[in-house]
């Protein structure tokens, strides 16, 4: 809480002036910023502007001289002159100059005079001073002193009796001080609108009906200063508020959150605000992410299955970007990749049945309405065996897919038999593991490296002229490159002998192959330059 003084006010200090303002039958104001308060001023004095005319008369020397004269003798009597404004009593009964004083170092001067010496009015020179008055006109009994920043300050005419009925920090002042004393000031008052606000709200009595139409950010204000005031039914009123309307972004939704867990311990329920971002329901996460990750993969609505997707893998992709305490559940390896496997498994066994089935002579013989389905649940299967696969590289965990693929013989064995426009989807798998090793996100086994290359290699071959033309998300250039650097990580002898295997096929195919000449060209000065070889007195390699 800001700093505050016990003071008495001393009569006579300042030179005020009322300006009018909207005040609610209940004495609620709006407390206007302090831009508010210069248009304020430009709206009661219209003469402020300088008369505009199509051409000023020509003075002659004599003329200025006279002018000046005046200049000075109207300045003199500025500095010599004592005026004040007077509010009236049908004023204060219409609330259109009820309690708000400014203050002015200046008298008010007469309309002429201020049409020949104008000034701009800029920040320095405005008036610094507001003084509010809640309730009836002139019954207030205590004055609060609020000082804001670069100078600004506000008094407020309060009653004691309301601002000790609703608020613990001003019944303290009131029972620690004498009670004759006159005046609270608050030093370093960081947002004062909101403090006169606040205290305004003292004074209605539906608070929630002055709550509605305000924006979330405004009301978090407003709970702030009526934590620091200990205006209890204030601050029910804005967690009520709170807890009703929907929070817009995530940043909103962390203010809310940061501002409500710091009220837990004074009491008050925040439970139905926290119920949003938090479950009482002690359900494992790990069943949660499964029933997820089943109901996206058994879409059969392709347009919603394949947004769905993209959501889930860029929420999975976030979350595991974020460290701390307070982070889901989910950024537990085991319970995500653990779930994610298991699924691998069962898309894996289904999609191994249904190649069996295609791959049967008498497949072929079927009408086309028992062949749709099956074709289409196949293909459905691969997609989404590649969307796992893509989680897991995002996680750094694609180690056990590129063993789980590189032991699928039988399922290489069937390759052949299927269309290629049907079972090119499967050489996508391939060529994702190639590229994920390729760059360091997989790191598997020399064993794995080589048994992937071995079973899936010619596969990939031969659906390489499909995959250019026939899958748009292919990128020949980075899957080139990703087969050539798995290659170049096996063991020379083995190099030697894929790198024999592609040539045999690049010879024959030429484009619909891969071009893996630049990895060719390392295995050969690898081979035959033999940098690392050529030693006296070489010793062989463990």
């Amino acid at each position: 809480m800001a700093e505050t003084r016990v003071k008495k006010v001393e009569q006579g200090q300042t030179k005020i002036r009322n300006v009018p303002i909207a005040v609610t039958p209940e004495g609620f104001w709006c407390c206007p910023s302090p831009v508010m308060f210069q248009k304020t001023l430009k709206t009661q004095h219209p003469l402020n502007k300088p008369r505009s005319s199509s051409s000023p008369p020509t003075k002659t020397p004599s003329d200025h001289k006279k002018h000046s004269q005046e200049l000075d003798k109207k300045s003199s009597s500025r500095a010599s002159s004592k005026s004040e404004t007077v509010v009236t009593d049908d004023q204060r009964k219409n609330g259109s100059s009820f309690g708000f004083e400014q203050q002015q170092q200046q008298p008010v001067v007469g309309a002429a005079e201020r049409t020949t010496a104008v000034r701009p009015q800029t920040t320095e020179n405005l008036p610094r001073k507001v003084s509010i008055e809640f309730g009836e006109a002139g019954t207030g009994d205590l004055k609060v002193v609020l000082f804001g920043k670069q100078g600004f300050i506000v008094k407020l005419s309060v009653h004691k009796s309301v601002v000790e009925e609703n608020s613990t920090f001003f019944a303290h002042k009131l029972l620690a001080q004498h009670p004759t004393f006159h005046c609270i000031e608050i030093d370093e008052c960081e947002d004062v609108e909101t403090y006169v606000e606040t205290v305004g709200l003292m004074y209605c009595k539906d608070l929630k009906q002055r709550l509605i139409k305000q924006s979330v950010s405004r009301v978090l204000r407003i709970l702030k200063v009526a934590e620091q005031l200990g205006f209890k039914t204030c601050m029910e009123s804005c967690l009520d508020f709170l807890e009703a309307v929907p929070w817009v972004g995530e940043e909103e939704e962390e203010r809310v959150v940061s501002s409500v867990l710091r009220l837990q311990s004074e009491g008050i329920g925040v439970s139905p605000i926290l119920k949003r971002v938090a479950s009482d329901v002690s359900k494992p996460a790990k069943d949660t992410l499964s029933h997820v990750l089943q109901l996206v993969l058994k879409s059969n609505e392709e347009k919603g299955r394949r947004e769905m997707k993209s959501i889930v893998l860029k929420l999975l992709r976030e979350n595991n970007n974020k460290s701390g305490p307070n982070v889901s559940s989910l950024t537990s390896v085991d319970i995500c990749n653990d779930t994610i496997y298991a699924s691998c498994t069962t898309c894996l066994g289904s999609l191994l049945v249904l190649f069996r089935q295609v791959a049967q002579p008498e497949f072929t013989q079927q009408p086309i309405e028992v062949k749709d389905p099956v074709v289409k649940q196949m293909v459905l299967e691969a997609d989404n065996l590649s969307w796992l696969l893509d989680i897991l590289a995002d996680r750094h965990a694609a180690d056990e897919y590129a063993v789980m693929w590189a032991s699928q013989q039988e399922l290489a064995g069937l390759h052949p038999r299927v269309p290629i426009v049907n079972r090119h989807h499967i050489s996508c798998i391939t060529a994702r593991l190639f590229v994920g090793i390729g760059r360091g996100e997989i790191l598997s086994s020399k064993d794995t490296r080589h048994l992937l290359l071995k079973t899936w290699l010619q596969p990939l071959i031969d659906d390489y002229s499909w995959l250019q033309h026939g899958c748009k998300s292919f990128d020949r250039k980075v899957v080139e490159e990703g087969i050539g650097r798995t290659i170049l990580t096996l063991p020379l002898e083995d190099q030697q002998i894929v790198m024999l295997g592609w040539l045999s096929s690049f010879l024959k195919a030429g484009d619909n192959c891969p071009n893996l000449q630049k990895a060719f060209e390392v295995w050969w000065r690898r081979t035959f330059v033999r940098p690392y070889t050529e030693q006296s007195n070489s010793q062989p390699l463990d």
